[in-house]
C-alpha cells in the first residue's frame, strides 16, 4: 500500500507531462497502469527482502 501512496505523490508530475506531450490522462485509464505498477514494485520489494536476508 505504502507504494500506492508513493506513485500517488507523483501523480500530478505524470499528468503533467503526459498533458504536456498531448497524453490525455484519467483514473479510469490509468488504473491498469497503478495495478501494474504495483505487481512490479511488490516483486522488487520482495526481490530486495530475500537479498537482504540472504546477505545476513
Amino acid at each position: 500500500m505504502e507504494f500506492m501512496q508513493i506513485a500517488m505523490k507523483y501523480l500530478p508530475e505524470a499528468k503533467q507531462q503526459l498533458d504536456e506531450a498531448g497524453i490525455e490522462l484519467s483514473m479510469e485509464l490509468i488504473q491498469p497502469f497503478l495495478s501494474l505498477f504495483t505487481k512490479i514494485m511488490t516483486e522488487a520489494y520482495e526481490l530486495g527482502l530475500n537479498d537482504g536476508n540472504n546477505q545476513e
